[in-house]
């Protein structure tokens, strides 16, 4: 009996001696998304860690801005889908990185997605992450409200916008890191031939399209998802208020069996890709302290590795300094626990690069 009780007096003082930070959730209203034709909410959430002590004292900390992914929400990506409190804890505690501030803003829309993009059609999702989010987190909280304590990171459709918003807010934040980015280029599942675009031309609505959706996360059918993401992304990115099922254009549309492809749409999509964007935004990517891309070799969606690497290629030809690395995993089961990427990559890449607050005696 001594034993256990001593085992037990043991373990409480080690987890006692664990840096213990604090999840909370926020909701406000973002300016750029009020009042948009389509509808979406601007009442949105923030997923916040703060880090152990944060009450106690008056230090400012850095702050990394995480965007979720396609179907995702600030709260499955923080709390579900990857643990952010046990690796910012552990990850404080052993010194792999400084106490910092970690905030997941929803972009959930009614379509499952933002893709991270100022639309006239359904708010401004760029303005959002790069203005309304950041405002809000340096007013109400102790962060460190400048560009060289700001980082931003994501993963799939967050990779995307990481990569975006990193570029068309490259004065607000300094270091960016992109997990597995989805969608930057045409290529392979993700291309102008793809059998889902037929699918939208038969549904014609957007309640069918989203129970295709529902129905791909259990029959595993990519056609029913991607009919469902290039919903999203048209209404962000070619939206049409004219077109009252889909409130969008599409690159591809259909008669009968027969394709149609309208080059205007074409080329509206293609400016907005990341990898397009590259071309028109090289001082402000030359400007960043540190950019990162990675992706699995086994990668789910087989478009992500040849666009991340020729994103890549494309920085190189540009001489614009990143990293860009492969490893052995797929869309996501590398990321989680502490021999995940977050955990290993992304926590080590921010406190290397971002400006913490010199101590003051």
């Amino acid at each position: 009996m001594k034993k256990i009780v001593f085992s037990f007096l043991l373990f409480s003082i080690a987890f006692a001696g664990i840096s213990q930070g604090k999840m909370e959730r926020r909701e406000f209203v973002a300016a750029s998304l009020e009042n948009n034709p389509a509808g979406e909410d601007p009442l949105r959430q923030l997923s916040i860690y703060l880090p152990q002590d944060y009450e106690k004292g008056t230090q400012r900390y850095p702050v990394i801005y995480v965007l979720h992914g396609y179907g995702g929400t600030d709260s499955v990506m923080m709390n579900v889908w990857i643990d952010f409190k046990l690796l910012l804890d552990e990850a404080i505690k052993t010194g792999k990185m400084s106490p910092m501030i970690v905030v997941a803003p929803n972009s959930m829309t009614r379509m499952q997605g933002s893709f991270y993009t100022n639309s006239a059609g359904s708010g401004n999702w760029a303005d959002y992450i790069g203005k309304d989010v950041v405002q809000y987190m340096d007013e109400n909280f102790r962060t460190i409200p400048d560009r060289a304590s700001r980082g931003l990171c994501g993963h799939s459709m967050g990779g995307n916008g990481a990569l975006k918003v990193g570029m068309l807010y490259a004065d607000t934040f300094s270091a960016v890191y992109a997990l597995s980015p989805a969608v930057l280029n045409w290529y392979g599942d993700f291309s102008l031939s793809s059998p889902a675009f037929k699918r939208i031309s038969k549904l014609n609505s957007q309640d069918a399209i989203l129970k295709g959706l529902f129905k791909s996360d259990q029959t595993g059918d990519f056609d029913g998802f991607f009919a469902a993401v290039y919903t999203a992304m048209a209404q962000v990115y070619s939206p049409n208020g004219a077109n009252k099922e889909l409130g969008a254009d599409f690159p591809v549309s259909y008669l009968g069996d027969s394709a149609v492809y309208d080059s205007k749409v074409i080329s509206e999509w293609e400016a907005e890709f990341p990898y397009y964007m590259i071309d028109d935004y090289l001082p402000q990517l030359r400007s960043l302290s540190a950019l990162k891309m990675d992706w699995g070799r086994n990668e789910d969606f087989p478009h992500i590795p040849y666009s991340s690497l020729q994103f890549s290629k494309k920085l190189e030809s540009y001489h614009i300094n990143h990293f860009a690395e492969e490893y052995i995993g797929d869309h996501g089961n590398m990321l989680d626990g502490f021999e995940g990427r977050v955990f290993t990559e992304l926590l080590p890449f921010f406190n290397t690069y971002l400006k913490v607050q010199t101590p003051t005696n």
